[in-house]
């Protein structure tokens, strides 16, 4: 079959078509009790999930029940409006958009019911998260029992959407797949029947029914007939390898497979029923377990040896190639990836069983076995659990990572997930790279190699006409290429849009029939997920990248690329309008997001906090960037660009905390897109109050500081909340106190350090750079009118270790006037700054406050793009990296007092994103402190979300999520530190009695040398 004979078909479903109907199902739906959204915001976050596809749908409903989904349903079938079960929205094939009707199941439908650990059982709701459902039957059963499909997405994906594809895991190669472990499904047919879906039979979920127990009876004879009809197909074309998932599982309704109705239904990716509950079944977790790490020359090397490692009874054979793993390395340093071995490709080999010292004794035979048969460049044992962590998440961030590469290039789903026999797999690669290199393409390699699933991303060009051609013709060789290797289209991800159209180069004209019959028979009316499976759409039809207008979007923020220019344009080149990806810059930003969700997360990193906190698709990092690529698209639902009230609703509880920029896979900066949008949005339109009296804070503490007892006095009476109101602010949260203009500048000479020779700051215009001793301490503007002790503690800290200190003052790095969206203004600062701080040194600059230095080292040469803006960036630190950068050298702290035992730890948003997630417990470790608490997550307050008036309760929800918990388990003896100024505000809110303290603080010696400081700047800016 060649490629211009594939089927094509089309849907004439979506608001466009269904014209005044669209106002009829929604009054319908409302009739019924049913709460659906068809906001133009909502509809763009439910218009993707994470494939290359765009389908707009009529609303989104939340289902609480399996009665409201019946209520749903019933509406779509007397309407004809098509219906779409989602999940976490983590499909990477199309399963999880479409037009009609999305019912989400992740909001409400999320409940584990029973765990009942003596028949090896789970019953729950199929919007519970794997990894939740992981993790609470792990505690509910003593860590005896576990569930056990794993797959990268499980701490965002669903239960019901690993039935919806049959999704498998890391681990499948000893657990298998998701329909190895189901037990019972309950399910409603789009005739509105509740049917539950056993390992032999389907029955009336409720007994009495009698409409269902008909309608159970009627299907039961017609899928055995069904059976009867194709029993030659069945087993001789399903069930060939571990990982055929594409097309629909009939083979599990043979006779001796027991007629399996529930295994038959998994995979079904929405287009038979909705599943309204699950009955799972559990695994013993091993006790003890081993990760072998292995190099390789190349992925088909690692490949060849799979058979050798398949005799060792693995629970996980997991690879990954060079591509991902240097990505990793350039976003987010070379920390990032450890225990690697030395090669360019690496499988990851997890051994387990009761014995640890056995289970080490199988790791040193493997690794002998295998450097016998000659292809192994490297491999070791990783029994530590911190670099363990660490490599795994490099192959979980995969799809993610490899989106954006290290080289720039870019590359997208679509054959990502093809499947053959193990021993097959060296051979498919091989053939598999020789067609890449055809069409001059990259394949990004990872997978799942001991089951011969692969993972193959590829940088096709989907936003041009003549790539979008290449995408069709080259998958159609790719599908032709896997069924010669005797493989799957599809081995975890489905079939959706992306393959739907190439399952007749799989399968026989008489199987493709006994897939449509065995739909039609589950769902007569044809609603439920149109355009996958039977009766497809083409698969290069709604392509996500296609239709997006050529426009030019002038920006203040340097956004492209770092291969191509990104935050390194020379002096007066325009970011805006400068050659990059060949995408306009802030749409390529924009684009970042291709939907992997891990902003949905409720545990690990700190991304993302609004979301932890409401649970609603709109305020996580996905829902924002994808109500901002319709913006861009000039869509119909979001078409006022700048001005789009849908937007800034999207970005009203963003905290810009920066998480993003670092937990995100692709790298998506939410913080820096809002910025740049509110500087448009309210260019000519009233601002909130907060923008003036929090964004313009470092102009006001010029007055405050002349007057602080008397604006003290003031906000310790009752007058307090009356300001609070006029500045938009909460009446909930105190106000801190202000410090005099002059207590900085005294606390810092108190010090009594010396700066030696160094040079004052000023305009350099680059060249050779003379060489200087000592560090420059920069006091910025929180520091200056809050804490101004922490100055000096801070200056104490620095001389202690020996070397001269420059105080700077003279400056503002213009942060509060960034997160409020004033660039103008931000780039004035940002430019004195850059000339202040530009002495012809290398000398590392050091800020006290940490958002500050993440100001000066990542967001001034974003929106100053000369030489000198990148100069002073490169030496910016935050105190904590300076500290751990004088211990790594050798200097020990002598603090005043004892260092305490132990430590809450909160680290700010921004010196996380910017400078390391470990920098600050770092830098404890390093000067002796080790039993640290750490409460990985935001404050709240980030700056000035925590005291809007209108952002106080989400802010102490987002508290919640660590910080609070953390006070609460320790004692009034644990020290807090906050570096961050913002930080140290939610301490004092949460608990009083245990104010924030500064690591400088920790730290300080309290001594007076007897040199004196000297003041190169002293002026308050």
């Amino acid at each position: 079959m060649t490629v211009s004979s594939l089927p094509d078909a089309t849907h004439d479903f979506g608001p466009a078509a269904a014209g005044a109907a669209h106002r009829g199902v929604l009054d319908r739906l409302a009739a019924a009790g049913i709460s659906a959204d068809s906001s133009a915001r909502r509809l763009a976050e439910y218009s993707y999930d994470a494939s290359n596809y765009r389908v707009q749908p009529l609303a989104v409903v939340f289902p609480r029940s399996a009665d409201e989904v019946v209520a749903t349903l019933a509406v779509c079938r007397e309407t004809g409006t098509p219906l779409v079960s989602r999940g976490g929205g983590t499909s990477m094939a199309g399963n999880a958009i479409g037009p009609g009707v999305v019912l989400d199941f992740s909001r409400h439908m999320n409940r584990i019911h029973t765990i009942d650990e003596a028949a090896g059982t789970v019953s729950v709701d199929p919007g519970v998260v794997l990894a939740v459902l992981s993790r609470d039957v792990e505690k509910a059963t003593g860590n005896r029992f576990t569930f056990a499909p794993d797959p990268s997405s499980k701490n965002r994906a669903t239960v019901g959407g690993a039935l919806g594809n049959d999704a498998c895991g890391n681990h499948s190669v000893r657990y298998g797949r998701t329909s190895d472990h189901v037990v019972e499904l309950d399910v409603v047919t789009s005739d509105g029947a509740r049917l539950t879906a056993t390992a032999t039979e389907v029955r009336a979920t409720h007994p009495g029914d009698a409409a269902a127990e008909a309608r159970a009876a009627a299907l039961t004879d017609s899928l055995k007939e069904l059976v009867h009809s194709n029993l030659a197909e069945f087993r001789v074309e399903l069930g060939r390898i571990q990982r055929q998932v594409s097309g629909y599982h009939l083979d599990n309704l043979l006779p001796e497979k027991g007629f399996n109705v529930a295994r038959a239904l998994v995979g079904s990716e929405g287009t038979c029923v909705i599943i309204t509950g699950a009955r799972m079944k559990l695994v013993p977790k091993p006790a003890s377990a081993l990760l072998v790490c292995l190099g390789y020359a190349d992925v088909v090397d690692a490949a060849r040896d799979i058979g050798t490692i398949l005799e060792f009874r693995p629970a996980a054979v997991e690879g990954i190639d060079e591509a991902i793993v240097d990505t990793m390395r350039f976003r987010r340093g070379e920390g990032a990836v450890l225990g690697l071995p030395e090669g360019k490709a690496w499988l990851y080999v997890d051994l387990d069983g009761d014995n640890p010292e056995e289970v080490a004794a199988q790791a040193k035979l493997l690794l002998e076995r295998l450097k016998a048969n000659g292809r192994l460049v490297e491999g070791r044992p990783v029994p530590e659990l911190v670099e363990r962590a660490s490599l795994w998440r490099v192959r979980e961030d995969g799809a993610g990572l490899s989106s954006r590469l290290s080289t720039g290039g870019e590359s997208w789903p679509g054959w990502e997930d093809s499947a053959v026999a193990p021993e097959n797999l060296a051979d498919y690669l091989a053939d598999f790279r020789t067609l890449l290199d055809h069409y001059g393409l990259q394949g990004v390699m990872y997978g799942h190699f001991g089951a011969g699933c692969m993972h193959i991303r590829i940088t096709y060009d989907l936003r041009t006409a003549e790539g979008r051609e290449v995408f069709r013709t080259f998958t159609a060789e790719a599908a032709k290429l896997v069924v010669r290797h005797g493989g799957s289209l599809s081995g975890e991800h489905g079939d959706g849009r992306a393959r739907s159209q190439l399952l007749p180069l799989m399968y026989s004209p008489q199987m493709l029939e006994a897939f449509t019959a065995y739909r039609r028979l589950w769902d007569p009316s044809g609603i439920l997920n149109p355009g996958s499976l039977t009766d497809p759409d083409p698969m290069d039809a709604n392509l996500a990248l296609e239709g997006v207008p050529d426009r030019e979007w002038r920006t203040s923020f340097d956004l492209r690329p770092l291969h191509s220019g990104g935050g390194s344009a020379t002096e007066g080149d325009d970011p805006a309008t400068s050659e990059g990806s060949g995408t306009d810059p802030w749409v390529h930003a924009v684009q970042g997001c291709i939907g992997v969700g891990r902003c949905r997360t409720d545990t690990g990193g700190v991304m993302c906090p609004s979301y932890r906190a409401t649970r609603d698709e709109k305020d996580s990092t996905r829902g924002r960037s994808r109500v901002l690529q319709e913006m861009v698209r000039g869509a119909r639902t979001v078409e006022e660009g700048w001005k789009s009230e849908e937007v800034r609703e999207v970005l009203d509880l963003c905290l810009s905390c920066k998480a993003c920029s670092t937990d995100c896979p692709t790298g998506v900066d939410m913080a820096t897109y809002k910025s740049e949008f509110f500087d448009h949005y309210y260019r000519g339109k009233r601002r909130p109050r907060s923008h003036f009296s929090l964004g313009w804070l470092p102009r006001w503490l010029k007055v405050t500081g002349r007057v602080a007892p008397l604006v003290n006095a003031v906000l310790a009476t009752p007058l307090a909340k009356v300001a609070a109101v006029l500045g938009g602010l909460t009446t909930h949260r105190s106000m801190p106190r202000f410090a005099g203009a002059g207590e900085w500048r005294r606390e810092v000479a108190a010090a009594g350090v010396l700066s030696g020779t160094s040079g004052k700051p000023g305009r350099h215009d680059g060249g050779t750079r003379p060489a200087a001793e000592g560090v420059v301490l920069f006091v910025d503007t929180f520091t200056r009118g809050f804490r101004p002790e922490v100055a000096g503690a801070a200056a104490r800290v620095l001389a202690g270790a020996g070397e001269p200190v420059t105080c700077s003052a003279d400056a503002c790095c213009g942060l509060t006037w960034i997160s409020t969206g004033q660039l103008d203004t931000a780039k004035k600062l940002m430019v004195n700054a850059a000339e202040v701080l530009d002495d012809g040194t290398d000398r590392p600059i050091v800020v006290v406050e940490p958002s500050c230095a993440a100001a000066l080292r990542k967001d001034l040469p974003e929106l100053v793009h000369t030489d000198q803006a990148r100069r002073v960036a490169a030496r910016v630190r935050s105190f904590a990296g300076h500290v751990g950068e004088l211990a790594a050298a050798g200097w020990t702290p002598a603090p005043a007092q004892p260092l305490p035992e132990q430590v809450v730890l909160q680290t700010h948003c921004h010196e996380y994103s910017v400078f390391g997630a470990g920098t600050q417990k770092a830098a404890l470790a390093a000067v002796g402190v080790s039993n640290v608490l750490d409460a990985p997550g935001c404050c709240g307050v980030a700056g000035n979300f925590g005291f809007e008036k209108e952002h106080y309760d989400v802010s102490m929800l987002v508290a919640e999520q660590a910080l609070a918990p953390a006070l609460r388990s320790t004692g009034a003896g644990s020290v807090v530190l906050t570096d961050g100024f913002s930080c140290a505000m939610q301490v004092k809110q949460l608990d009083d009695s245990r104010p924030g303290r500064h690591l400088a603080q920790l730290l300080d010696p309290g001594e007076q040398t007897d040199r004196p400081t000297d003041f190169n700047n002293t002026k308050d800016s």
